[in-house]
């Protein structure tokens, strides 16, 4: 039966691919790639990776849609059409999805205990992440512990894309004018979408500090309660306007959750050193080194919440500053 209904979204996968490539209508392309992204969600559930398909859920069809839609209000409605060269990019697709076929091939079947990941380091993990972490959620015990620099190196990514988009996309204060506010109201007009939006963002927030602190038992962490907040206060921002959300949150202390978050990560690791160990080794945090893993866990997801959450809303800001001062 799991079979029969992964066929299916395969296929709708497919199909909406094939509708985003084919339509001219940029909305409708949009939206065609938030489901996309919802779609892709529910797979990567079916394949057990939960953690994977809360970011997608969150960040491709949640924070990523908006964005496309703040990037849309300052073009076009449809695409221009663009003569020749047509030929070359449909051979360039045919070699590549010809080439992607072929590799599946060589695949290992689904599952497979013998399969080559499964013969490397991950029957270690799942020996010694209760030993050595004792937490049920070998994922978030490998990406912040095992792996912790690989994990400094995304977050500090992450501060690099946010600053970068923001010199992209600097702009002078917009000037107060009665027209700015008008412009700048969001959704307010429209009741359906009050009061949806009302009863739900609280539950997405609260479902994002779950995400962020239960990271450890099960699916999400800092990177999925970092989007999943964000998009809560984007909600809010549609729904009341920017004006009003950029007054609960400015952007002085999204920025300060950035940098803060990428500080207090590396911040963490410099504490191991200084109290005896190298550099991102949790055990020397405490007495007991099970314990000193959990509480460098605990403080290093939120910083890599901390860091995502400012990052995405800094990006979503920069982006409506744009549109009202067009």
């Amino acid at each position: 039966m799991i079979f029969i209904f992964a066929v299916f979204l395969l296929t709708l996968l497919v199909i909406t691919a094939i509708a985003i490539v084919r339509t001219k209508n940029l909305f409708v392309a949009v939206m065609l790639t938030s489901i996309f992204s919802l779609l892709m969600a529910a797979n990567f559930f079916i394949l057990d990776a939960a953690d994977v398909a809360l970011t997608e859920a969150a960040v491709g069809a949640g924070v990523t849609t908006v964005i496309f839609l703040c990037a849309l209000a300052l073009t076009g409605d449809r695409e221009k059409s663009r003569e020749g060269g047509r030929w070359v990019a449909r051979g360039t697709v045919g070699v590549l999805a010809l080439l992607i076929i072929y590799a599946t091939f060589d695949k290992p079947r689904l599952g497979d205990p013998m399969a080559p990941v499964h013969q490397h380091v991950a029957p270690w993990y799942l020996e010694k992440t209760p030993e050595y972490i004792d937490i049920p959620n070998v994922v978030t015990a490998i990406l912040s512990s095992f792996r912790g620099y690989d994990t400094l190196g995304e977050v500090f990514v992450v501060f690099a894309a946010c600053i970068g988009v923001l010199f992209i996309l600097s702009v002078p204060p917009p000037r107060k004018k009665p027209a700015m506010v008008e412009k700048n109201s969001g959704l307010r007009h429209h009741l359906i979408p009050q009061v949806v939006g009302r009863l739900l963002i609280p539950f997405i927030v609260l479902f994002g500090l779950y995400t962020q602190f239960h990271g450890e038992y099960g699916p999400g962490g800092g990177f999925q309660a970092g989007a999943i907040i964000a998009t809560g206060v984007i909600l809010y921002a549609l729904l009341e306007g920017e004006s009003k959300a950029l007054r609960a949150v400015p952007r002085s202390v999204l920025l300060g959750m950035v940098v803060g978050g990428a500080l207090l990560y590396g911040g963490v690791g410099l504490a191991c050193m200084l109290m005896g160990g190298t550099f991102l080794e949790y055990s020397v945090l405490s007495s007991d080194p099970v314990w000193g893993q959990h509480l460098g866990i605990l403080l290093i997801e939120a910083g890599v919440g901390m860091a995502v959450c400012g990052a995405l809303l800094s990006i979503f800001h920069a982006f409506a500053a744009r549109e009202s001062l067009s």
